[in-house]
């Protein structure tokens, strides 16, 4: 397998308060984890900054003026555009960035420059409703790469797959009424954002929701998978799978209770890829979501790419 990594170094310029969980410290973990000689055929880039238009793939104008808004300009400050969610002077620059490389990601898979792709990047996207940032987000940037694969490459079929310990609120919403991107997600309930039950299917039944309790791990992350993500995929035949590739699941995570460990990253990260290669000639582009313990992260998206890197 051919797999490209996208990085960038203006990710670590999107600066939080202190002590917010969502900071740049989890990029130089996972920088760390991956200069690994496992890691040398890894195919490393640069990620592309995107035009502000390619917000407009997911998002209504107004949404995109709403946060430039409130962007600030003076170095050395933050502002709160939601309850846990901040940008600073770069954070624009960040997000376009992160853009520009899923949607990258998704031009490599298709014109055959990589089987697969990983996007690590900040700030997250998945929480990014429509007409409203939160949760850490500004953009969905899975949601954009999914339209930018259906318009530029003609997909018929894209598949989202969740497994961010977080309900994929935004990625629902934006999808919602939609039948041609199945959205598949695993995540804690009950736990923030609130959403994600299991009769929430959508108006085309192309939402697939599958809670977990606190406190369990990776028996019933992976009967979830089994049950439900994997027998709607395989229904649902994609043209493309994007990730939304939260590592917040592991049990070391502050933010939840779910009690994983990185080797269920690996074998989620395989199964989506034997769908992958059953009906989407292995196209897999994977996204940096959740993940606030160091370790942790580190670990899992180890193992992750390292699976994608294998096939």
């Amino acid at each position: 397998m051919s797999t490209r990594l996208y990085e960038h170094p203006i990710f670590l310029e999107h600066i939080t308060p202190e002590g917010h969980p969502e900071r740049s410290d989890r990029l130089r973990a996972l920088n760390v984890a991956l200069g690994h000689p496992h890691f040398e055929r890894l195919d490393r880039q640069q990620a592309p900054q995107a035009s502000e238009d390619a917000v407009l793939l997911a998002h209504p104008e107004e949404h995109l003026f709403a946060v430039m808004r409130q962007v600030p300009e003076e170095d050395g400050e933050i502002n709160q555009l939601e309850a846990d969610t901040y940008a600073s002077p770069k954070s624009l620059q960040a997000a376009l960035t992160g853009i520009g490389g899923a949607m990258a990601a998704v031009d490599d898979v298709f014109t055959g420059k990589a089987d697969n792709v990983f996007v690590a990047s900040r700030p997250p996207g998945h929480h990014a409703e429509k007409s409203k940032a939160m949760g850490f987000c500004f953009f969905n940037n899975a949601a954009i790469a999914a339209r930018h694969a259906q318009l530029k490459h003609g997909a018929e079929r894209v598949a989202i797959v969740d497994w961010d310990v977080h309900h994929g609120n935004g990625t629902q919403d934006i999808f919602w009424d939609d039948p041609s991107v199945l959205f598949c997600s695993t995540h804690q309930m009950p736990l923030y954002p609130g959403s994600g039950a299991k009769t929430e299917t959508g108006a085309h039944d192309t939402i697939v929701n599958a809670p977990l309790s606190p406190n369990v791990g990776s028996e019933h992350f992976r009967e979830a998978f089994k049950s439900r993500v994997l027998p709607a995929l395989n229904d649902f035949r994609p043209d493309l799978i994007i990730i939304s590739a939260g590592f917040d699941a592991h049990h070391r995570d502050p933010l939840a209770q779910i009690n994983l460990v990185g080797e269920d990253f690996d074998w989620a990260t395989g199964r989506l890829l034997e769908v992958a290669d059953k009906s989407a000639g292995n196209r897999v582009v994977s996204l940096l979501e959740g993940g606030y313990d160091l370790e942790g992260l580190a670990e899992s998206a180890g193992l992750h790419v390292l699976r994608m890197m294998k096939g």
